[in-house]
């Protein structure tokens, strides 16, 4: 259709007294052009009519009442999906996104660009809105070890995803693992199928290094061991016992490594291979009170000049992960000052109480340390506290 059509159906329509019609028209014109900057543009009209306002906003200090600025604002993030979703189904994928930023329903993004195939010329931008803007963490860490390989994935992962919520740590930390644990085993494997003309037989690399005490003594690796490290150090999120096997896995290779690859860690990781097997143990069941107090020697050692209080908030997390939400009640009350700053690695004293469903050692705590709003979360958090409705009775009854 060309330019001069277009303005002639517009003339007919507008001499027909039909500005709706109009709007119609120039939505199908603009979707079949591809112009979707412009849509959104037509259907801010359209609403706006709908609603008895202008076309435009010709006043910069345009006032309506409440319900109606309500209708308007619903509307234009109804118009920012359509056309949010409309770039991404051209492949547009910023343009897309900057739409959809203002809807906040990442499901749906997720679900439109799982449509877009990654390529050279799109992976930025992919991985800009799926990992940086969280939209979709798996996919995007997916498609940052397929594409960018381990060594930039894992400097991704220390950029992009250190500072997110424990939930998309966890869905990285388990593709890496999934990874590198996969690499690892099939290069060890590889390894002894050319020394001994068979391949192993043992399923795991600790089965491996087992039979075999001699493969990694004279400074044999089979993968950068700094990936090993980093991959290690990441797997500490996971909950997934399957993940923390081979996570484990991994670490018992790293302990058999030549102790020139024997990075330190930082504490109370600092000997990073043997400290994480006995918190991968603590965490898969096994060994548990050996972990617990690794890390409860850690807590009492470790220069809190120096580190701060991050080996207690490891032994906290720990206990609380394992179940033992009242110990780590305790260790929270004898260990943590008041006012203290934490680096957000322990569960908070509300989150411990709601795990142990009873919320009477943190009024005591907050007692003790005249914390007047935890004590009164812990009461209003209670399975006995007043609800809301009781406490409007009781205002209109005093």
């Amino acid at each position: 259709m060309s330019e001069a059509t277009i303005f002639q159906q517009i003339d007919s329509l507008a001499a027909q007294g039909q500005p709706m019609a109009i709007l119609h028209h120039l939505q199908n014109y603009l979707k079949q052009e591809h112009r979707y900057h412009e849509l959104f543009e037509v259907l801010k009209m359209q609403l706006r009519l709908e609603l008895g306002l202008p076309p435009t906003q010709a006043d910069a200090d345009e006032r309506l009442e409440e319900e109606r600025e309500l209708q308007l604002e619903r509307g234009l993030l109804d118009a920012c999906r359509v056309v949010g979703e409309l770039f991404l189904q051209d492949g547009k994928i910023r343009e897309g996104w900057m739409y959809l930023r203002p809807v906040g329903d990442r499901a749906a993004a997720a679900k439109a660009l799982a449509a877009v195939e990654p390529t050279d010329e799109n992976l930025d931008e992919l991985l800009e809105v799926l990992l940086h803007e969280a939209v979709d963490v798996r996919r995007g860490y997916q498609l940052a070890l397929e594409r960018l390989g381990t060594c930039n994935s894992i400097t991704l992962f220390e950029s992009t995803l250190a500072m997110r919520p424990r939930h998309d740590q966890q869905i990285a930390a388990e593709l890496l693992v999934r990874h590198v644990h996969g690499e690892l085993l099939e290069n060890v494997r590889r390894d002894i199928e050319q020394r001994e003309s068979t391949p192993p037989q043992e399923a795991t690399l600790e089965e491996i290094l087992a039979a075999r005490p001699e493969l990694l003594r004279d400074g044999t690796y089979h993968l950068d061991t700094s990936h090993l490290a980093s991959t290690v150090r990441f797997a500490r999120v996971l909950d997934n016992p399957e993940a923390l096997r081979l996570a484990r896995d991994v670490a018992a290779y790293g302990k058999q490594l030549h102790p020139q690859y024997h990075y330190p860690g930082e504490e109370p990781f600092l000997d990073l291979y043997p400290a994480s097997l006995a918190f991968f143990d603590a965490l898969l069941g096994q060994r548990v009170e050996a972990g617990i107090r690794y890390f409860k020697h850690k807590a009492d050692t470790v220069d809190r000049q120096r580190f701060g209080l991050v080996a207690v908030e490891v032994l906290i997390d720990l206990l609380a992960r394992v179940g033992r939400h009242e110990e780590a009640l305790e260790e929270y009350r004898k260990r943590i000052p008041p006012g203290a700053r934490l680096m957000g690695i322990a569960p908070t004293l509300l989150q411990l109480s709601q795990r142990l469903g009873d919320y009477t050692k943190m009024r005591e705590i907050c007692s003790e340390r005249d914390d007047v709003l935890g004590y009164a979360a812990a009461l209003l958090h209670a399975p006995s506290a007043p609800t809301a409705a009781a406490a409007t009775n009781h205002r209109t009854t005093t």
